[in-house]
């Protein structure tokens, strides 16, 4: 049972939850009264933010970071904006992970390029360099850099050490930059939830189903959405650390903003065993703690869940799911007919086979599949048994080199290899569509961290069309012992048999390069072939005007649409060559519209001429000297740029390109009516991108042009209503637009055209 409480409640001896309606109780509870903006300050995560927030005010916080971690689709990019930005150093231990591009194939030199540039800018500035394949990037912070009571940031979305009594956040790389710089984080106070959890999981019940009963329960509500979850309760000591980071991973599918826990000898357990006794304290909440919610998780009434295409939070429990085949498959066809768009098809219930659901893939793998305890419990099913020699097939992936070792000296990788499992290296591939791509019309099921639209590496466009379920690796392991019938882990009675785990660090010994505090300005960088600068941007002008080159109305617009992940990936230093694929699998004519766009901007810069550029601009700008206070409007002043409307953009990855790849080719701004997460609202700004949002439905379309008078008075005043108009067939219609709250310095970054120009800008001041 998972349950939502209608308000905040008090949390009294982390035991006790009274309902906000029900503050009589407290008094009687604790003898004491009680005031509500004190009871907030008992949280976990209050004492953790103040910790670490520099302003002195804790509604508008400014945190400095105990570290960072980067991988190697972001850490390019974010070394190269730091570095035009002025960086001499890494101040802060920063890890350069190589797990995301890892497979030097695709692309030529391009990702190994990569890989030596990171070792190269670690040995130049001071930083940590984990080479590939030798641990995926959460699993190497868990084992060396989380600790209770830090804070630390990455360029990765699943950046996620709540279990450790780390909060963690993931971000996109302009909030990187501006710690590298010795800027700071700065975000409104977050609302705090907290996720009571009681019971004990079934012996058969995994992180993943416990991650996902609670994705289901909250994404659609927003219940969590930009928030702090908070897991305290009983039903913490009933799991291993190990157990988990394999939940709180997934917290990152509820939209929330970061996670923490409850820390117990369990957890210092961890920490010894890693090495690392001293980065233990007890994390509880005060006597009395305020929350803005409460998630209630009875985690013995937990049963093995899926996630079916095309979202984490399309759960259901496996034999719900098996008991209504047919009408729950073709709900989810209905949805692959819009993901297809008429491209590619995709289908489900042929897959259904004497009343079975006949999969055609497992994987176990990364962050949230490949932790010592998943692996182990997937061979205590497959060992003695077999996937057979159909269509269907298994891969694990171990999350780092010293899981993989201690799996290996225990006999565990042989007992999955002779039921014919395939062992991999710790690699990301699989939860971004850069391994293990299924076959055509194929059907997946992983214990990974998302199944968006293609994030499994087919390409609609292509006609090519697949999909992933998400699963625990019990069920997973379960399903390949019956050939891939779709099995849960409840049937099956092996559980438990979770031999202690060792920590070995030799291979991190030696190859890992620790460079923090040791850095050589006189080292150069290393560039491959595809490593390019970033193109220069143009500074916001006092008048703007927009043309809209796509315009989304669904639900939910994801980053792996806005940018796709795999393959595509292989170009993430290439700012211009990336950007050929922005919105490819949503809107596939969205790149020629806007750089069309973008000639106009950049004629605009170089010779002022505008209307040569774009004649069409001649009857717009004839109806814009109509408007008010227009009349003596010059084109050679106003930036001209495309725009994006999207309902929600933004759920998923941290990945800033989402939002670079838009600017570099002429982007201006987003339209919206919400943004589905803060990081990419973020990377919106830092990319000199105005984060516009309307509440009436648009009234315009794919080719329209929107200007917007006075944008710079309208960023330095409360920007609760901002007049535009829709300019098209003649006339001008007006339209409200507003921006939701922006610190001082986003609105100097948007006004300079992005970070990059805001930091020279303070450099040359």
């Amino acid at each position: 049972m998972v349950k939502l409480y209608e308000s905040g409640v008090y949390l009294i001896n982390g035991t006790e939850i009274v309902p906000e309606c029900e503050t009589q109780k407290i008094q009687a509870l604790t003898g004491k009264e009680v005031k509500k903006e004190e009871a907030k300050k008992g949280t976990i995560a209050y004492s953790i933010m103040e910790a670490h927030n520099t302003s002195g005010d804790m509604e508008n916080l400014k945190i400095k970071f105990d570290a960072m971690a980067s991988h190697d689709i972001t850490f390019v990019g974010i070394i190269q904006t730091a570095k035009a930005s002025g960086m001499e150093k890494f101040p802060i231990p920063y890890v350069l992970t190589n797990c995301h591009n890892s497979l030097c194939a695709v692309g030529g030199t391009i990702n190994e390029d990569d890989h030596m540039f990171g070792l190269s800018a670690a040995k130049k500035y001071g930083g940590i360099y984990v080479p590939p394949h030798i641990a995926v990037i959460h699993q190497y912070m868990r084992e060396m850099h989380a600790g209770c009571g830090k804070m630390i940031l990455g360029s990765d979305s699943h950046t996620r050490y709540g279990a450790l009594g780390t909060m963690a956040i993931g971000e996109g790389g302009g909030e990187l930059v501006k710690q590298l710089l010795c800027d700071t984080y700065d975000v409104k106070y977050p609302g705090v939830v907290v996720i009571y959890l009681t019971g004990k999981p079934a012996p058969y019940v995994g992180p993943q189903d416990i991650a996902l009963a609670i994705i289901g329960s909250v994404f659609k509500e927003g219940y969590v959405k930009n928030k702090v979850m908070e897991f305290v309760g009983p039903g913490v000591a009933s799991m291993s650390t190990d157990y988990r980071n394999g939940v709180d991973v997934m917290t990152t599918e509820t939209t929330c903003l970061s996670s923490v826990w409850r820390t117990d000898e369990d957890t210092r357990a961890f920490l010894n065993l890693h090495g690392r006794g001293d980065a233990y304290k007890e994390l509880n909440p005060a006597e009395v703690a305020y929350y803005d919610g409460c998630v209630y998780v009875d985690l013995s009434t937990v049963k093995p869940m899926i996630a079916l295409p095309f979202h984490p939070s399309n759960t259901y429990e496996i034999d719900e799911l098996n008991a209504s085949l047919v009408d729950i498959l073709r709900e989810v066809e209905k949805e692959a007919e819009h993901v297809g768009s008429g491209r590619a098809s995709y289908t489900l219930t042929d897959k259904i086979k004497d009343g079975k659901l006949q999969v055609q893939q497992g994987v176990i793998a990364g962050c949230a599949g490949g932790n010592y305890t998943n692996v182990v419990e997937a061979a205590n099913v497959l060992r003695g048994k077999n996937c057979g020699n159909g269509e269907f097939s298994l891969a694990v992936y171990p999350s780092s080199q010293p899981v993989f070792i201690d799996l290996a000296r225990k006999g565990v990788i042989a007992d999955l290899m002779e039921a014919g499992a395939v062992i991999r290296t710790a690699f990301c591939g699989p939860c971004f569509g850069a391994g293990d791509t299924p076959c055509n019309n194929g059907l997946s099921i992983r214990h990974t961290t998302r199944n968006f639209p293609n994030r499994e590496g087919s390409k609609p466009g292509n006609g090519q069309m697949s999909s992933v379920a998400l699963m625990d690796a019990r069920s997973i392991a379960a399903t390949a012992a019956n050939g891939g019938v779709l099995t849960s882990a409840e049937s099956f009675d092996c559980w438990g048999e979770v031999p202690e785990y060792h920590f070995d660090d030799t291979v991190y010994k030696n190859r890992v390069y620790y460079g923090f505090d040791s850095g050589d300005q006189e080292k150069e960088l290393v560039y491959g072939p595809n490593i390019k600068d970033w193109p220069e941007m143009s500074p916001l002008t006092d008048n703007i005007l927009l043309k809209v080159c796509s315009k989304i109305m669904d639900p939910v617009t994801t980053t792996d649409e806005l940018i796709p992940s795999g393959e595509t990936s292989s170009y993430r230093s290439n700012p211009l060559g990336l950007a050929e694929f922005t919105l490819s699998r949503r809107d596939p004519e969205y790149v020629g519209r806007s750089k069309e766009v973008d000639k106009i901007e950049k004629a605009r810069v170089s010779t002022g001429k505008v209307l040569e550029a774009e004649p069409e601009l001649a009857e717009v700008y004839g109806v814009i000297r109509t408007l008010p206070g227009q009349a003596d409007i010059k084109e050679a002043e106003t930036e001209v740029g495309s725009m994006v409307y999207a309902v929600k953009p933004g759920d998923g990855s941290a990945r800033e390109q989402a939002a670079s790849c838009q600017r570099v080719i002429g982007g201006l701004a987003n339209i919206t009516k919400e943004y589905a997460t803060k990081r990419y609202r973020s990377n919106v700004m830092n990319w000199g991108m105005i984060p516009f949002q309307m509440k009436e439905e648009p009234n315009f379309e794919v080719g329209d042009y929107i200007f917007v008078p006075d944008i710079r008075k309208a960023l330095d005043g409360d920007m609760t209503d901002i007049r535009a108009y829709v300019i098209k067939n003649g006339k001008a219609e007006e339209i409200s637009l507003y921006v939701a709250d922006m610190t001082p310095e986003e609105r100097k970054i948007v006004k300079a055209g992005c970070l990059i120009n805001y930091n020279r800008n303070r450099k040359n001041a």
